[in-house]
């Protein structure tokens, strides 16, 4: 009995009649293949079908950037940045800020620029060069101008340009919608406070100085939130077209996520891809109009892989003399603008 076991065993373990020495061959390299699934699954690579738009295959290459900054050495994050320097002097270094980077480090980041700097200034000069200075911030998701001075004094005084509002600063923002009306200026206070919901979390939101009066509709004044900060944020639309629109945007003030949170509580206009800001009570993907998607070639659920369209555009600040400094929009920011036919007016 156990011989005959034997014998049903060995015949079901080795190959089929018919498949010889080559089915044995198939049969390493189905196991290689298993193997191989199963490391790339247990590294967290588990591959994707690459989608074949290619709106969305670049889509999917940002998504993926900021990990890929992440995983660089800082010597070749110093190279990114130097190679998108745009200005510099005696005084200051201006570089185009990538999308993705942070400014400052944190939990589970590994580069930002911050720690960068010191590699950096020796890449622009030389060897005894002093680590280069941060003297404002932008957000991780936020391209275009960023200033860096060479020395810890002009940091002090670039700094205090900008806390004493001297500093003249032009972004632009895609926004989903159309601002009503069409030029003006959002002045709303803002304070971060904690959203409930199934998944607690913190954002920035108004916090209005006036209501309506629900009796005759009039405009009250109520006591201020002595936590609000004041924000100040001018806007113009400079094109609309497929449910969304291009704006000019002038911030007065700094605060934290200002023009985001104006745009999407203010006007009611979120940036496009700005998955935090659309929505107050919960964390999701941000909702597109069909028009939208059909310009851009992208499914609604893969809206949650779209990247913020927010650049800062223009920066000019008195340095002994003005100094006008224009960053170009990061290439995925022009293509969305060609897919949406927002075509800038010539002046």
């Amino acid at each position: 009995m156990a011989a005959g076991l034997w014998r049903l065993w060995r015949r079901s373990a080795l190959p089929r009649a018919g498949c010889g020495l080559g089915g044995i061959g198939r049969a390493e390299a189905g196991a290689e293949r298993l193997a191989e699934r199963l490391r790339a699954e247990r590294s967290g690579k588990r591959s994707e079908e690459i989608p074949k738009d290619p709106a969305q295959r670049r889509v999917r290459e940002l998504a993926m950037l900021s990990k890929r900054l992440q995983q660089v050495h800082p010597n070749v994050l110093a190279k990114v940045l130097k190679q998108g320097t745009v200005y510099q002097n005696e005084e200051i270094v201006v570089i185009n800020k990538p999308y993705g980077l942070p400014v400052h480090g944190g939990p589970g980041v590994k580069n930002c620029i911050a720690d960068v700097l010191p590699i950096l200034a020796k890449m622009l000069e030389n060897m005894k060069a002093e680590p280069l200075h941060l003297c404002h911030r932008l957000d991780k998701e936020t391209t275009g101008v960023m200033v860096l001075a060479r020395s810890r004094e002009v940091a002090d005084r670039i700094r205090l340009l900008f806390k004493t509002r001297q500093v003249e600063k032009i972004y632009w923002a895609i926004i989903v919608g159309e601002p009503d009306p069409a030029e003006g200026v959002v002045e709303i206070p803002i304070i971060e406070k904690e959203v409930q919901s199934h998944q607690p979390h913190y954002k920035m939101t108004l916090a209005p100085n006036y209501r309506l009066s629900p009796e005759d509709g009039k405009v009250v004044k109520i006591r201020k939130n002595r936590d609000a900060e004041c924000a100040v944020t001018q806007y113009r639309l400079l094109a609309c077209s497929s449910a969304c629109s291009l704006l000019e945007l002038k911030p007065i003030t700094g605060v934290k996520h200002q023009i985001r949170v104006h745009l999407a509580y203010g006007l009611g206009c979120p940036v496009l891809g700005d998955h935090k800001y659309s929505h107050w009570s919960k964390l999701a993907p941000q909702k597109l109009p069909e028009i939208t998607l059909k310009r851009l070639k992208l499914e609604q659920s893969k809206a949650r892989h779209l990247p913020l369209h927010l650049h800062a555009h223009r920066l000019s600040l008195p340095l002994g003399q003005w100094i006008d400094l224009v960053c170009k929009p990061p290439l995925f920011f022009q293509k969305t603008l060609q897919r949406l036919q927002l075509d800038i007016a010539k002046d």
